[in-house]
């Protein structure tokens, strides 16, 4: 191999577009506008890509969406302590589009910027309460075991019932099935929300994963 071809400027590769278009307003039919009604629109007058993208099944769209929305808007567990588990999920997926529209979440339920920040480095970081670190680490072993171990459960259980125990895992399940669908789908951050970048792998160099700005 020659030396000018270790020197040869590298180039990104053309963005060929999300596999899986959101589907545009015009082509609403009326099952679909009824499908799409309950949810909030964005300050822009859109809704998210991520709904506008899978209503493209519309029988799957209308069973996942009032479990999705139970566990977001109804569940047992405090806002803060759902948007640390969703963050620390989108970064082990590295589901860009996840994290971009939780960021804002995360904010409004009291996470910091500088705890967003170090939601990526981990649990074991300097930083963090005993409270926090064992919510990072649960997502962490749930993304690695399917399962969460013994000492992990027995430490929530003295911070959260039965039922929150429960939601914790299901929680995380529920996000990692969604950053699937989005880093497979290709589906792309809005306009105000795509300048909240993933953290890049810990010890990853230049070359992050793909999805960072969510367009995975």
């Amino acid at each position: 191999m020659t030396d000018e071809h270790h020197h040869r400027p590298h180039h990104a590769a053309p963005d060929p577009g999300p596999r899986l278009a959101p589907l545009s307003e015009d082509h609403w039919d009326p099952s679909t506008r009824e499908l799409l009604a309950p949810i909030p629109r964005d300050a822009d007058g859109h809704l998210p890509n991520v709904f506008t993208t899978l209503v493209r099944h519309p029988g799957l769209f209308r069973h996942f969406l009032p479990f999705g929305s139970h566990l977001l808007r109804d569940g047992r567990l405090p806002d803060r302590t759902r948007e640390l588990l969703i963050l620390r999920t989108a970064y082990n997926t590295r589901a860009g589009y996840e994290w971009g529209r939780h960021v804002p979440l995360a904010r409004a339920a009291g996470v910091t910027d500088e705890e967003i920040r170090r939601v990526g480095s981990g649990p074991d970081t300097h930083g963090w309460t005993p409270a926090d670190a064992r919510l990072l680490r649960a997502a962490d072993e749930l993304h690695r075991d399917a399962r969460l171990s013994a000492a992990t459960w027995s430490a929530l259980a003295a911070d959260h019932d039965e039922a929150q125990l429960i939601e914790i895992t299901m929680l995380v399940g529920q996000y990692h099935m969604v950053a699937f669908f989005l880093n497979s789908a290709g589906t792309r951050l809005e306009p105000g929300y795509d300048t909240e970048i993933l953290p890049a792998p810990t010890g990853a160099g230049t070359d992050a994963a793909e999805g960072t700005r969510g367009n995975a």
